[in-house]
Parts: structure tokens; C-alpha cells; sequence
């Protein structure tokens, strides 16, 4: 696990195209450049997992709100390549993107994950994300309206007073 750095770029969009083609994981219909993906997240918390010099999976957050009032809230995406799924590298990427944002003061992380992502649901209720509910027909992806799932997880050691 190491920070994600621009010369990753080139295989986190090959797995973010991987995500793209499964039409399970975001609206996006193609990949961004570096330049508008690194502008729309934030700098902290952008991990890589690698063995043997291939990226696996990658995590990485953006602020839910430039108010000052969710500075301790961060929406995430984890992708893990296909090659790597069923191999504990997404829940790798999310103890560590935790471990973290808690040592940074975050207290939420949340997500939109479409309900029919059912492994990607189970990931995150393993790492203690709950569901929050339902934006039914929130967006459309490929001319078909789509629930949204949104989940969050509470930090227990970042406590709210």
C-alpha cells in the first residue's frame, strides 16, 4: 500500500476503465484526464495496492462539500482490477483509507454504490459502512434511470462532542 502518485495515472485509469465497462460502479461513461480527476479529489488519501510492481486497486476521496461544516465528511470510490477481485485488495485499500482519514480527523466517509453491486455492498458492511438508504432514479447511465445505494461509515475514534 503506498500514496498514489501521477505516474500511477495510467493504470488507475486502466482500472477505472475496468469499472467503466462493468456499468456496476459509477455514472461515468469514460475516463477522466489526471487533470480533472486530481482537481475534482483531494490530495490526502489516495492509496495504490501493488505486489510486484502491478496496481491492483486503488481508493481515493473528495470532500461531499466545500463547507466548512463537512470538513470531517469524504465521499470515497474503491476499484480493484479484475484480475485481483475476490483477493482482499478492496478491503485492504479501505482499512487502510480508515486507518487514514481517522488519523486525519475525518468522522464520516460515505458512498453511492448502485444496488446491484452486491460485492461491493458486502465489502463495505464489512468494514462497518451502513446503509443510509435509497436515491431512487438519481442519474441515468446509458439512457436508464439508476437507484443509488448511499452508505456511510462513522469513525469510532474520531468522536463527535
Amino acid at each position: 500500500m503506498r500514496a498514489m502518485t501521477s505516474h500511477d495515472w495510467p493504470a488507475v485509469a486502466a482500472v477505472f476503465a475496468e469499472g467503466l465497462e462493468d456499468r456496476s460502479a459509477t455514472f461515468e461513461t469514460t475516463v477522466p484526464t489526471w487533470e480533472t480527476w486530481d482537481a475534482g479529489h483531494s490530495d490526502e488519501h489516495r492509496w495504490v495496492a501493488t505486489v510486484d510492481g502491478a496496481l491492483l486497486g486503488w481508493v481515493a476521496c473528495s470532500p461531499v462539500s466545500s463547507r466548512c461544516v463537512y470538513a470531517g465528511v469524504l465521499e470515497h470510490s474503491v476499484y480493484v482490477a479484475r484480475a485481483a477481485r475476490g483477493r482482499g485488495v478492496g478491503s485492504a485499500l479501505l482499512r487502510h483509507l480508515i486507518t487514514s482519514t481517522e488519523d486525519a480527523g475525518v468522522w464520516t466517509l460515505q458512498a453511492g454504490v448502485f444496488p446491484e453491486n452486491v460485492a461491493s455492498l458486502a465489502l463495505h458492511a464489512r468494514h462497518g459502512f451502513r446503509v443510509v438508504g435509497t436515491r431512487a432514479r438519481v442519474g441515468r447511465l446509458d439512457g436508464v434511470w439508476r437507484d443509488v445505494t448511499l452508505i456511510e461509515r462513522r469513525s469510532d475514534s474520531v468522536g463527535i462532542t
